[in-house]
């Protein structure tokens, strides 16, 4: 083994350098990978971050947008009018205008977060009206809903007296009444607008919403939770509207280092900012175009950095592995391959007798003798002569399969193959005789080579420098080259012309042919990505059944995405919720219809468009939807099932029909729901009709509902107004207190629910059709 390696040590060593160098490049590329790995898993983290926040900073001022409609609504009320407007009726509260009004203001409450706690003062009889009730003293309202830092006559002087347009109080705590006389610390910042909305004065009436701070702070919720991170919110002059995740001393802080940064630079409205802080986090601030708020988050890098370290682990391990293979096998391989060499020289020097001191070099040696050999060897010449017409065949396919690299071996191996490039420029293109699905017979095989034949002998009579090659049994491969100038016009000509020559194939030998053309190149090296190109038209004229020339660029429709927008997916799911089939299935069919009728997808789109499409279905096991877990683990197992190579016309009915049963399941529960529901309410009247303040705003607070809805659900499943039945109620229990005992008029009215025995009378004759009074004495006449 010791002469082996004495006698191989030259060759050997150069190997083995080589093999060396060859496995540092890889590494070099890899650490390089590497560190576009650590960046890109940073970068993402970042951006995740950046939506995340940006979603949040977008529905927080779509919904103060609303809040500001609100207010708009409520400038034009006939309602608000009359009360701000007017003059004062002869009642000095205005008691029924007043509760009107209240009833009126309820159902915004529902309509969105914001608005859960507003009110209206109206200084016309100084009253406040709230969503809940009317306060006819400020103070009063004031007492329940109390302003950290903050009297009672500077909130009356500086609230309700001073005119407000769009303003907003920066985050102070309100003393909230939440259980009787209970008052709790409720974070929260002020919208206030006078009204008229051009009240520059003295407002006619003033309108606060007061927004809760964990309403507007669970919107960036998912920043904390993920990344461990924290939020703030800040105005244009650096007061904190809202913070999450962090002290109320650094939240100011940074406020205020922030506003700093703002007045020493001029920052653009809607700039995502990102740069690292002092502690070890990343700071993401957004500016408000609507506002001037400023949306800030610090994210710990090292929570960013979670991804980059598992990243830097597996390479690691990989780089280790591979330096450590890649030696062993460096030295087996330059062992292995040093040892032919040495087996070489050997034999040439037993045949040739050469000095020591001229040997030199064992590859000059070698290279030297072996081209005297092939020099003077003229069977060697012969015999390549032979083979030209493979030689340039090979050179053909090379050409079009993109192995020539270089301009150098493009010289070399088209004057091998005896093929004079005239021009750079050119068009590949792919010929198929049509006609013969399955050539596997022998005659087969033998007509597609006549075909073949006379299709290269038209082309080559139509341009003699066109390169031709078969390609498989039943195509033919060619490269037309084109004019150096005048490029898009020679390409023009050039598919004419082929056009042309289809048709003469056809009249002249009755072979059917389909042309495939890629786009064109301006250098030889680049024929190979044309004649791909080339390829998949072709594969797309035989796709659609053609039997013409087809270009790439015929083909690049294809490409277009699917369509289905975030809003589509969510009205799905809502008419999916609510039970409504007809809507879901049009909306299902609409896209459908954008999908596979409107647009030409390929299958890759396709297939992902109806992936995200069960994606969706699959949503259905949120717990908001409260399905029953038997048909919830039924449903996702038929969406399951559902096979992406199905045809388009059986994947639409199976959507369809699981459309129709999750809908039909919503419905029945829905009814069973709102069955129980209009129960409840009938025994709450029943037990509750003898007191006065039960009115439809009572029952929908017990029901923890609108008012709107428990009207409209009541009327579905009973047929009658619920005013009218508790009206009912109350008089079927008078007539039987009339009937049973000898109570005054006023007695029962009072028992019954009603504020005055007027009242009473009038309501009894409306559903009686006579008085109390004539109803006991016909009673008593009927005794």
């Amino acid at each position: 083994m010791q002469l082996l390696w004495s006698k191989f040590s030259p060759v050997f060593r150069r190997f083995l350098i080589s093999y060396l160098v060859i496995l540092m490049i890889p590494q070099i590329a890899g650490y390089a990978s590497y560190r576009a790995s650590i960046e890109a898993a940073r970068s993402s983290s970042i951006e995740n971050s950046l939506k995340s926040l940006s979603l949040g900073k977008e529905i927080i001022e779509r919904n103060l947008l609303q809040v500001e409609a609100f207010t708009r609504q409520l400038a034009v009320n006939p309602d608000l009018q009359n009360l701000i407007a007017g003059p004062k009726p002869h009642d000095l509260y205005n008691v029924y205008g007043m509760n009107r009004m209240q009833r009126s203001l309820s159902m915004y409450s529902s309509t969105n977060d914001y608005l859960s706690h507003f009110f209206i003062h109206i200084p016309n009889y100084n009253a406040i009206i709230t969503p809940r009730t009317v306060y006819y003293r400020p103070e009063h309202y004031y007492a329940a809903n109390q302003l950290d830092g903050m009297s009672f006559d500077q909130w009356h002087d500086q609230i309700l007296k001073q005119p407000h347009f769009n303003e907003i109080i920066p985050l102070r705590n309100y003393k909230r009444e939440i259980l009787g006389t209970v008052l709790a610390d409720v974070p929260a910042i002020t919208f206030l607008q006078s009204l008229p909305l051009n009240s520059f004065n003295k407002p006619q009436a003033t309108i606060g919403v007061m927004i809760d701070q964990d309403q507007m702070a669970s919107l960036t919720q998912h920043i904390v939770d993920q990344y461990g991170g924290w939020t703030l919110v800040t105005d244009a002059e650096g007061q904190i509207i809202f913070s999450h995740g962090i002290e109320q001393a650094e939240a100011e802080q940074m406020a205020q280092s922030h506003q700093r940064e703002d007045n020493a630079a001029e920052t653009e409205l809607n700039v995502q900012n990102v740069q690292p802080g002092s502690d070890g986090r990343l700071l993401i601030s957004m500016q408000s175009s609507q506002n001037g708020w400023n949306y800030m988050a610090g994210i710990p890098e090292k929570a960013l950095m979670t991804k980059a370290d598992q990243i830097k682990q597996v390479t690691l391990v990989f780089t280790l592995a591979t330096i450590a293979l890649g030696l062993l096998f460096g030295l087996i391989l330059a062992y292995r391959n040093s040892a032919p060499v040495y087996r070489l020289l050997a034999s040439f020097r037993e045949q040739i007798t050469d000095s020591p001191g001229r040997r030199g070099n064992e590859y000059d040696f070698l290279a030297s003798h072996i081209n005297n050999l092939i020099a003077n060897n003229d069977s060697l010449k012969n015999a390549m002569n032979e083979q030209i017409p493979l030689l340039r065949d090979g050179f053909i396919k090379r050409l079009l399969t993109g192995e020539v690299y270089t301009s150098l071996e493009l010289e070399v191996i088209s004057s091998q193959a005896h093929i004079s490039l005239h021009s750079s420029k050119g068009l590949a293109g792919l010929v198929k005789v049509n006609g013969y699905a399955n050539p596997d017979s022998e005659e087969t095989i033998h007509e597609l080579g006549v075909a073949r034949l006379l299709i290269k002998q038209v082309l080559t009579e139509w341009n003699a420098q066109l390169l031709i090659t078969d390609w498989g049994t039943d195509q033919i491969a060619f490269a037309c080259p084109l004019d150096e100038n005048s490029l898009n016009e020679a390409i023009g000509r050039c598919e004419k012309e082929l056009n042309t020559l289809m048709e003469v194939i056809y009249r002249e030998h009755r072979i059917s042919t389909t042309i495939g053309t890629g786009a064109a190149y301006e250098v030889w090296n680049d024929a190979g990505r044309s004649f791909d190109e080339a390829k998949q038209a072709l594969d797309y004229a035989i796709h659609m059944g053609t039997d013409h020339l087809v270009r790439f660029e015929d083909t690049m429709k294809e490409n277009e995405m699917f369509y289905y927008p975030i809003e589509s997916e969510q009205r799905l799911l809502n008419t999916i919720k609510v039970g409504e089939p007809e809507e879901a299935i049009r909306i299902l069919e609409q896209l459908f219809l954008r999908n596979l009728e409107e647009r030409e997808l390929s299958y890759e789109m396709t297939q992902q468009f109806i992936m995200e499409l069960k994606g969706t279905f699959l949503k259905l096991d949120e717990p908001k939807f409260k399905l029953d877990a038997s048909l919830l683990e039924e449903y996702k197992t038929r969406v399951t099932s559902i096979q992406m190579t199905e045809t388009i016309t059986s994947l639409r009915a199976k959507f369809k029909r699981l459309t129709e049963d999750i809908c039909g399941d919503f419905q029945r529960r829905r009814a069973g729901a709102h069955a129980d529901t209009v129960n409840e309410m009938i025994c709450f009247i029943q037990q509750h009709y003898g007191d006065a303040n039960l009115t439809i705003y009572r029952i929908a607070e017990h029901m923890s509902k609108s008012e709107k809805f428990i009207s409209q659900l009541f009327k579905e499943h009973t047929g009658e107004n619920l005013s009218d039945y508790v009206e009912r109620v109350r008089i079927e229990a008078a007539s039987n207190l009339l009937h049973s005992t000898g109570q005054t008029i006023d007695e029962i009215a009072e028992a019954t629910g009603y504020n005055s025995a007027h009242s009473f009378r009038r309501a009894f004759k409306r559903v009686r059709g006579i008085s109390p009074s004539v109803f006991r004495k016909m009673d008593v006449h009927s005794g």
